[in-house]
């Protein structure tokens, strides 16, 4: 199973991740020592790696977030569309991130439903400036 699923979800999940990071990351590997860690590659044409505990933990949410989209997008691919929920995922990002992350989940939207919640103004403000998002102030 690992052999089939898991080349596959980290290339798409290092694609996204490369997005979500504004390419500080290039790519997502799982350490060969038997240990099976997740590695993250800083900037393209570094050799230089970093764990998933090495991070800030804004950036391992971007981390999350890509490995979920890659899987949801599988998902959603072999067993049709399902919503995709999330709450204030976006906390720990600064603007940039912010930005990337509502292009991806904008991406995203074009397979599945996807709600965020959020109580941050500034996010509701980005993402109206993106257009053709439906957006709900409650």
């Amino acid at each position: 199973f690992r052999q089939q699923h898991q080349g596959p979800l980290l290339q798409k999940a290092s694609t996204l991740f490369a997005q979500l990071t504004e390419g500080a990351f290039s790519e997502l590997d799982v350490d060969t020592d038997g240990k099976r860690v997740l590695l993250a590659a800083k900037r393209a044409g570094t050799s230089e790696l970093v764990r998933v505990d090495g991070m800030s933990s804004g950036t391992r949410d971007q981390l999350y977030l890509a490995l979920r989209l890659a899987s949801l997008e599988r998902y959603v691919a072999d067993n049709g569309p399902v919503p995709f929920i999330v709450d204030d995922i976006l906390i720990e990002f600064d603007d940039a991130r912010t930005r990337a992350a509502l292009g991806c989940l904008k991406a995203f939207a074009a397979h599945t439903q996807v709600v965020l919640f959020t109580h941050h103004r500034h996010v509701l403000e980005m993402a109206s400036a993106m257009g053709d998002i439906a957006i709900e102030q409650l």
